[in-house]
């Protein structure tokens, strides 16, 4: 049986991530979620090129949207 594959958006909000998000996720906002832990999500990005833990209310440096 096959399970469905989760998806969430981020925006970037620091220079950093603005960064990253350009050069390392070609400005693609939707990440796949890998891993789901308490209040983490483990996502990477669709072109498989930047992988992350980011809190699911988002941090410093990422929005989930």
């Amino acid at each position: 049986m096959k399970t469905k594959k989760k998806f969430i958006n981020v925006q970037p909000k620091t220079s950093k991530s603005k960064n990253r998000f350009k050069n390392q996720m070609d400005s693609l906002h939707a990440m796949e979620v890998e891993q789901e832990i308490d209040n983490k999500l483990f996502v990477v990005s669709i072109n498989r090129q930047y992988f992350m833990w980011i809190p699911k209310c988002g941090n410093e440096h990422w929005e989930i949207i």
